[in-house]
């Protein structure tokens, strides 16, 4: 379900707009200081006053502080808000709009002005807090307290800001497109649904698209994911969808690849249930390729990008892989499965090996919910980032810090390279003799696959997923990876 809050921006004041909203919120800068462009305003608004309410509440303006209470602003009794907004980067007004707006819940309207200092990137982050901590996603009744209907953007009279927020409300939709995919439930969720999703989308968005159903995948040698979907009553898919800038041709060809695991059960070798309760979100990955190219044309990214999806179920059942089997991927390099629960590296194989042997791209860039071993390492807010080149790498951890998704570097330890190595394939597809650091040895498998281009590797099983909402983050899928990826591309262009 897309975000279903409206943006509106009004020049005026702040008496102007009250009495249509059940909360007014004000903008506070560090110190804490009312914003000078709405101070007048609020003069006199609170019994106490508002510098004696925000020493009272020991505020410090630090972004996403909140401090308010009823007041008297026009004919009516109005909620106003005043919050912190921090040094006024992008990071700290991301966390501000999420956090006006998740105290705004249970009501229709909510006016919000805007911080007077903010710059254009400080605004589109602004615009994506406000809207992605409206998120939400539900299966039957409506949530207890939904999002608000409405929020009004105040600023000041022939100030210009409508091209920043609709740049973060394209971003911000593009994320909660790929949270709809990841939450939506695995019962309803199978690849050839995925698959739909993908097609209507990319109408939407103007894009191309190809869907190669199991029999094509078969017939062209996509071992990997005819492997893991064979498990299955439900049939994998290879989901390609090409975007071309409208500029002319692009002299940049990037490739994303994403995993598309619909469930994952681990296969023959089973997970325990604990572990499989958030398996809806193995496709995490892939839903992030599909929001980011649904924002492509919208942003005008002049490089010209395709995405592709490799999407199976992984089910145990007489017709599943077994371990000790030898699949032969796409290209013709084989791997011993030595557990089916490391399938996501099996179908990505299969993409990175087309995207290399056909589409001829300057870059591949992968991301996947790939392992358990990144999460232990990084937690729940850092992906892990491998690559084979500091430039690129460099540009990937510049767009996760501006975007609010954050990578960290990991190592490609060619040392470890003998972990993966078989007795009867060219590969295995995990490491012999309970060999550690199981996500830097996904990543070496994957390189395999590569051919000898730029090649990046996202292990996004951490922040993919989130147990509580934090900020713009919110409980479930997070869409991980669509803002790091969107700042990337358009990064490009200057």
């Amino acid at each position: 379900m897309p975000v279903s809050t409206e943006l509106h921006i009004v020049h005026g004041r702040i008496r102007d707009i009250a009495t249509t909203a059940e909360v007014v919120a004000v903008p506070v800068q560090a110190g804490p200081e009312i914003d000078p462009a709405y101070a007048d305003e609020v003069t006199g608004v609170f019994p106490l006053g508002a510098a004696d309410l925000l020493a009272h509440e020991e505020a410090k303006g630090g972004p996403g502080e909140l401090v308010g209470a009823p007041c008297r602003l026009g004919d009516g009794i109005t909620d106003l808000l005043l919050y912190g907004v921090g040094d006024g980067s992008p990071a700290a007004l991301r966390r501000a709009g999420a956090a006006v707006a998740r105290r705004g819940r249970g009501g229709a309207n909510l006016a919000v002005a805007v911080p007077s200092g903010a710059d254009d990137a400080a605004l589109a982050a602004f615009t994506e807090g406000l809207l992605l901590a409206s998120y939400d996603f539900r299966v039957g009744g409506p949530p207890r307290r939904p999002a608000a209907e409405k929020i009004t953007l105040l600023t000041e009279v022939e100030r210009a800001v409508g091209d920043a927020v609709e740049r973060g409300a394209v971003v911000a939709r593009a994320v909660a497109a790929a949270r709809d995919l990841a939450n939506a439930p695995s019962l309803e969720k199978t690849p050839r649904w995925l698959a739909e999703q993908a097609e209507r989308l990319a109408a939407e968005a103007g894009l191309t698209v190809r869907v190669r159903d199991e029999r094509e995948l078969r017939a062209a040698g996509f071992g990997g994911i005819v492997a893991v979907g064979a498990g299955s009553a439900r049939p994998p898919r290879l989901i390609e969808l090409t975007y071309e800038p409208e500029t002319g041709p692009a002299d940049r060809h990037v490739v994303l690849v994403g995993k598309g695991i619909t469930f994952d059960s681990g296969g023959l070798s089973l997970k325990k249930n604990e572990s499989m309760k958030t398996m809806k979100t193995d496709m995490a990955g892939g839903a992030a390729v599909i929001g980011a190219m649904t924002a492509l044309r919208a942003l005008r990214v002049p490089v010209r990008v395709t995405g592709l999806v490799a999407a199976a179920e992984n089910l145990p059942s007489g017709s599943a892989m077994r371990p000790g089997d030898v699949i032969r991927h796409y290209g013709g390099t084989t791997t011993e499965v030595l557990n089916t629960d490391a399938e996501g590296r099996l179908v990505l194989a299969d993409a990175l090996a087309y995207a290399d042997a056909e589409l001829d791209p300057d870059v591949l860039v992968d991301i996947a919910t790939l392992t358990g071993a990144a999460k232990v390492a990084l937690g729940q807010r850092h992906g892990a980032l491998y690559a084979t080149e500091d430039a690129l790498a460099a540009e990937l951890l510049g767009a996760g810090a501006d975007s609010g998704e954050p990578l960290w570097r990991m190592p490609l330890t060619d040392d470890y390279r003998a972990a993966i190595d078989s007795d009867v394939a060219d590969l295995a597809n995990m490491g012999r003799g309970g060999f550690r650091a199981g996500s830097i040895v996904a990543a070496l498998f994957l390189r395999e696959f590569t051919g000898r281009r730029a090649w990046a590797h996202l292990d996004v099983a951490g922040p993919a997923r989130a147990g509580s909402d934090d900020a713009e983050v919110t409980r479930g899928a997070t869409g991980y990876g669509v803002r790091l990826l969107l700042r990337w591309l358009s990064g490009r262009s200057t």
